[in-house]
């Protein structure tokens, strides 16, 4: 079945005609939910021709946010369900426009800079309503997977001579450290679906996938996205191949990372050089480690003279002698305001409680523990992260906490298959409740 593809079932009553078929009503919301993911994650517009001078992301979410708005009272939830880190990703987004009218720097700028960050809550809010089977959220993330799989190709290809693969794309892959930080967030759900894949082509293809996503991770240099690789990657393993019982992928991981390194990363072998100041050939590594340790004490700076509102979304630049601070906690927390910064840290932690929730549960199919653990490893893989780049307005996090929030709610919505681990919802269902489940809970093939 294709993304979006429609649903319909026809109710027989005996000695009565066929009744027409029941539509879902969701059909059209989650297509244009599904082509801003791949707007976001593939950026298109980069590569191909003509698409740059269309708003792909704003088309796409409007008419995602229409289509829903159109069928609200028929969905099988509602906006009254939106957990607690919906609630709290809206609040920081209030702060941070809050924070924009009291700038220091620049209002105007401040003030744009949060709206367009805003984007992600309708995303993420789409994500949360619309994603009501496990079957369409291994489809959004896919597109995800497979959109960064793409990226990394075309990274490579198009700037094979350009040194850390800078600049070869624009956005959220622009700069070197985002795409290795994109590449170590969505490895572990490219590698869930290699192996819940049946078909041995396609698991070839993404065992090709992954390597080029390494590949591009170590042309990158990022000496910050390889150490977040080694922590996701052990999480990763731990999830697959140790809790998986698959000794087999711990060695092929392992394997085909020596010989990528050996094949690629000498760039990275260099910079990690230089951290001591003493090779000479790379000046520039330890120039950046220098201008880094500046940064954060100018954060730090900022957060004393500046504690509430901060400085405005984007605008530590300025501040900052125009040096970005690699930490995202200090970045939400200088430019949103130390309001703001607990809020995001409050949202991540419910992301975290809602996995510890459904690593809790029981009699869960393998599928979904697979995914439960890919979800994991991404997490911790921005957690770490987090402390080396300034990530606070990539939308990949706030997915992925999406994702979680949203796979919870489908458990708690198939408490039957569940028992005790969650208890059933407190409200009467709906018919459309009724429909939405039927022929889709445990509808996972088990791995072979």
């Amino acid at each position: 079945m294709a993304i979006g593809d429609n649903m319909t079932e026809t109710a027989e009553i005996p000695g009565r005609r066929e009744l027409s078929p029941v539509v879902d009503p969701t059909k059209a919301a989650f297509f244009w939910l599904s082509a801003f993911f791949v707007v976001y994650c593939a950026r298109p517009e980069d590569w191909i021709p003509g698409l740059g001078y269309l708003p792909c992301a704003k088309i796409t979410a409007i008419l995602a946010m229409w289509s829903l708005f159109t069928v609200l009272g028929r969905t099988k939830r509602t906006f009254k369900d939106v957990p607690k880190e919906g609630k709290l990703l809206l609040l920081m987004i209030v702060l941070l426009f809050v924070g924009g009218f009291m700038s220091p720097i620049s209002r105007s700028s401040a003030i744009l800079n949060a709206m367009a960050f805003s984007k992600v809550y309708v995303a993420w809010i789409l994500t949360f309503l619309l994603i009501t089977s496990f079957d369409r959220l291994r489809r959004i993330i896919w597109i995800q997977a497979v959109s960064v799989v793409l990226i990394c190709v075309v990274s490579i290809i198009k700037g094979h001579n350009q040194p850390r693969l800078e600049g070869v794309l624009g956005g959220i892959y622009g700069n070197s450290n985002d795409l290795a930080f994109a590449v170590v967030l969505t490895l572990p759900f490219a590698l869930a679906f290699l192996l819940t894949s049946r078909n041995v082509f396609k698991k070839v293809l993404w065992a090709l996938g992954m390597l080029a996503m390494m590949a591009a991770l170590f042309l990158t240099a990022s000496r910050a996205g390889f150490i977040d690789l080694v922590i996701a990657g052990t999480v990763t393993l731990w999830h697959f191949g140790i809790k998986g019982k698959r000794p087999w992928l711990i060695a092929a991981v392992v394997l085909s990372s020596v010989l990528l390194m050996a094949v690629a990363g000498g760039k990275l072998q260099q910079r990690f050089e230089a951290l001591s100041g003493n090779d000479t050939t790379n000046e520039s590594a330890y120039a950046s480690y220098e201008q880094r340790m500046y940064g954060m004490g100018r954060a730090l700076e900022g957060i004393a003279n500046y504690p509430v509102f901060g400085l405005g979304v984007l605008l530590f630049g300025p501040y900052g002698g125009w040096h970005e601070v690699h930490m995202t906690y200090l970045q939400i927390a200088v430019e949103g305001g130390i309001p703001a910064f607990i809020v995001f840290m409050m949202f991540f932690r419910s992301g975290f409680k809602n996995l510890r929730l459904m690593r809790k549960a029981k009699d869960l199919d393998e599928h979904t523990v697979l995914f439960v653990g890919a979800l994991h490893a991404s997490l911790i893989g921005f957690a770490v992260g987090a402390s080396f780049a300034p990530e606070a307005y990539q939308f990949f996090p706030f997915f992925a906490v999406a994702f979680t929030s949203t796979l919870l709610q489908t458990l708690k919505e198939r408490d039957v298959e569940l028992g005790a681990a969650f208890t059933a919802p407190s409200k009467s269902r709906h018919f459309m409740e009724v429909y939405a489940d039927h022929r889709t809970n445990g509808a996972v093939t088990p791995i072979r």
